[in-house]
């Protein structure tokens, strides 16, 4: 059972047998993808899985805390498995790509400015765009 599968159950979210599918495509990603990227990767599994079903099911996993949707500049939305542990995004402008990166210096620069500022910081989100250098 992937860990999606896992949190719909504790979370009471009912698995149908195309539900089942798009939780473990998403468990599996080691990317982004969007909803159109999904729907391509489970039809490969079940081509009975209509492109709404996707939708629904990833509105619905999203609601119950499951996906967490990022809407990263100049794209569609992507999706990914909310995770216990924190990181932050560079995506390249001109590919897509996205890079899952977790740096010291930048959590604690980001305290200290919500503490120069009287806040205690309690949750925050940084998405870094660029272009990779040639090399």
């Amino acid at each position: 059972m992937t860990d999606i599968e896992q949190k719909c159950i504790s979370k009471g979210v009912k698995l149908t047998g195309q539900r089942k599918i798009i939780a473990r495509v998403m468990s599996e990603a080691e990317d982004h993808p969007d909803v159109d990227e999904l729907y391509n990767r489970v039809t490969k599994i079940d081509s009975k899985i209509s492109i709404a079903t996707v939708y629904r099911t990833v509105k619905l996993f999203e609601e119950a805390g499951i996906l967490a949707k990022h809407d990263f500049k100049g794209g569609k939305a992507r999706y990914e498995e909310i995770s216990e542990s924190h990181h932050d995004h560079l995506i390249d402008v001109k590919t897509g790509e996205i890079i899952e990166f977790v740096d010291d210096e930048i959590e604690k620069l980001q305290k200290k400015v919500a503490e120069k500022y009287g806040y205690d910081l309690v949750d925050h989100k940084l998405e870094l765009y660029g272009i990779k250098k040639k090399t």
